[in-house]
């Protein structure tokens, strides 16, 4: 293409893998909008769960847990036993589900920080410091990677920026937006700061866990050693995408600028100070922490100075929540958004506006969970998929690249991270720990997959936001514009971090404090 106004190809015109490639796209679309809400989608198999259990039961299927070594039959869910368990157990499976509480505890502080406009600003200011054609590139795709932080909002500022930026040096501004996109939807699972995706999906992995051994967990930071490297090695891949394939396809740039955005404002002197005061605020909280940590006898330190298994790694939340708690007072009394003490409540609450859909979907997950440990199916089905595995004789890394392509595909149906994870996690935790994987190189495998087709799923609302920036540039623009734009991201993100992760794996590096790929 020389430049966007080229004249849109008929469908009849288009090369015959083309043709395919939109056809599984539009086939994907219409799966996915049969899908029903998450919520339901969960309470539809905790039916199925129950109808399993008593079929299984009847026919007299029995399983031996690899930990104890004890065999037990799989109870029926339709018993009388099993409808008791159901009714009493239901406000425990809710409030006990590991995600619940970390979650709840890290968006209030996260989103404090949000409300109090620290986050939009930062991302302002970093991505506004660079001038160079060259590293605009670098600098959009690491801000875009890091921006996960402050959720869905970071794919509202970003891409926009990076537009103006490219612009502005006089390089093709969908480019921008391309790389913007890029970096927030497939590189959202990287970062070097644990964030609350670590939380929620750590918490999931640790139900699941249980469904084998109770006593294993999975915490927010089992990932971080890895997902910190990706961060960089993410990057320069972006970069690469952007410079070599995405900008040279698109051209010369000869079409409108739209008008000014607000997002695209210049950071002013006031909240300059608010970001100086911030940082203050939290360099001043890190030393405070670091003074509990860093010396033998430190008060947040374990048994024999130990700091995996510590208070530290168990205080990673609450003290993440205080971070961002002290550098959104110290930023929001600094630029007005804070004015008083009762700000700080109100904008708490403001935070937790989307807090619902998340409440009501762990309800349903943690009901499903709580029902497939109980009658014993979830062990039993792991047991099955552990015998199959072990059968293909693929190994450790061959079974958790099969975790990641199987999740390639869920994942171009189900938009939500966090309900596939629930989906997934119960079947393939439990089947990989029986081979003795631990559930956190398992969580690791499933999340290089899903973060790098967060662009191409049809259902997901950052897709039309995508596409609402590019119509800006071009007016022709379409959805099969959007995913043209990110399949190269998607294809060379996931092919290039899955090979980072067979050689961290290989080599034997920890994917974070104190995990092995083998359960000891």
């Amino acid at each position: 293409m020389s430049n966007t106004r080229v004249k849109k190809k008929s469908p009849n015109n288009r090369s015959l893998a083309a043709r395919l490639g939109f056809g599984f796209l539009n086939g994907v679309e219409k799966v996915g909008n049969l899908l029903p809400h998450p919520f339901i989608l969960f309470v539809m198999i905790a039916a199925g769960i129950i109808v399993a259990s008593a079929i299984a039961s009847l026919a007299g299927a029995e399983v031996t847990n690899p930990v104890t070594n004890e065999t037990a039959p799989v109870k029926s869910l339709a018993s009388a036993e099993g409808l008791a368990f159901m009714l009493t157990s239901m406000l425990d499976n809710f409030l006990s589900f590991p995600p619940l509480g970390l979650v709840i505890v890290l968006l209030l502080g996260l989103g404090l920080a949000n409300e109090s406009g620290i986050l939009n600003t930062a991302l302002r200011f970093l991505v506004a410091r660079v001038k160079h054609p060259r590293l605009i590139t670098f600098v959009v795709i690491l801000v875009g990677i890091l921006s996960n932080l402050a959720s869905e909002s970071a794919a509202i500022v970003v891409p926009p920026l990076a537009a103006l930026l490219f612009l502005s040096v006089g390089r093709h501004p969908i480019a921008g937006l391309a790389a913007g996109f890029g970096a927030v939807g497939a590189g959202f699972s990287a970062n070097v700061i644990i964030a609350g995706t670590d939380v929620l999906l750590s918490g999931i992995s640790t139900s699941a866990a249980g469904i084998v051994n109770p006593q294993v967990s999975v915490t927010p930071v089992s990932n971080w050693y890895f997902m910190s490297a990706s961060t960089i090695v993410l990057t320069i891949v972006g970069v690469l995408v952007t410079e070599k394939i995405v900008e040279p396809r698109l051209g010369k740039y000869d079409g409108p600028s739209p008008a000014g955005s607000e997002v695209a404002a210049p950071v002013t002197a006031l909240e300059k100070r608010g970001l100086r005061n911030a940082g203050i605020a939290a360099l001043i909280f890190l030393a405070g922490v670091a003074l509990l940590i860093i010396p033998e006898n430190g008060i947040l330190r374990g048994e024999d100075g130990a700091v995996v298994e510590s208070p530290f790694m168990s205080s990673i939340v609450p003290l993440l929540f205080l971070l961002f708690l002290i550098v959104g007072i110290a930023y929001g009394k600094t630029t007005g958004t804070i004015k008083t003490i009762n700000d700080v409540p109100r904008l708490m609450i403001a935070s937790t506006k989307d807090l619902g859909n998340l409440l009501v979907l762990i309800f349903a997950v943690a009901q499903a969970i709580a029902y497939f440990s109980w009658s014993n199916l979830g062990l039993w089905f792991a047991i099955l998929g552990a015998d199959a595995l072990k059968g293909l004789n693929v190994g450790p890394i061959g079974s958790l690249l099969i975790v990641s392509v199987a999740t390639l595909f869920f994942s171009l149906i189900i938009s939500s991270g966090s309900a596939l994870w629930s989906l997934l996690a119960p079947v393939f935790i439990p089947m990989l720990m029986i081979n003795g994987i631990d559930p956190a190189y398992t969580q690791l495998a499933f999340r290089i997959a899903d973060s790098s087709t967060n662009m191409l799923v049809p259902l997901s609302p950052i897709l039309a936001v995508a596409l609402g920036y590019i119509q800006q540039y071009n007016k022709k623009a379409g959805i099969g514009t959007v995913f043209a734009l990110m399949i190269p991201y998607a294809v060379w993100f996931f092919l290039v971090w899955s090979v980072l992760f067979v050689v961290w794996v290989s080599v034997g590096i920890p994917i974070g404090p104190g995990e092995t790929l083998h359960l000891g």
